[in-house]
């Protein structure tokens, strides 16, 4: 596989991670939702809840990222997002981010569950929730150069 081909397919697999996130959104969009609402990021469970802290670190490490995707989600920040990709994304498609999340108006985001981890690969969920709805979407992500990140 050439350089361009891989590229591509890159380009191609976060254009559907962002897609799917996207979709997401908007299904959980009221419609004529104010997008200047405030939102909320629902806490974690505290050191009192049945939830073990993790103990790998690649596990505590894809949890963060998890949660990193979550708030930047909840605070419409696609900036933040981007920053969470393998790929850097182009200010034109972090701005059609930006501008879907902000028409989806106030949403809650959690990680509700441990992300599964397996070599250098991870995926981790985010629940989120709006006047429409809920939805659950798997983030997929790979270890690169040390860190994790959506590819």
């Amino acid at each position: 596989m050439t350089v361009s081909h891989k590229l591509t397919a890159v380009a191609v697999v976060c254009g559907a991670v962002v897609a799917g996130v996207v979709v997401g959104l908007l299904l959980v969009a009221p419609s004529g939702s104010d997008p200047a609402a405030s939102s909320s990021v629902t806490p974690s469970p505290g050191p009192g809840s049945s939830r073990p802290v993790p103990v790998d670190p690649d596990v505590a490490a894809v949890e963060v990222v998890g949660k990193a995707i979550a708030a930047a989600i909840v605070n419409h920040d696609a900036t933040a997002f981007g920053k969470l990709t393998c790929v850097q994304q182009s200010s034109a498609d972090l701005a059609e981010l930006k501008r879907k999340w902000e028409a989806a108006g106030k949403v809650t985001a959690t990680v509700p569950d441990p992300p599964a981890v397996s070599g250098d690969s991870a995926s981790v969920t985010v629940h989120v929730e709006g006047e429409g709805g809920q939805k659950d979407t798997p983030f997929p992500l790979k270890k690169r150069d040390g860190k994790w990140c959506v590819p």
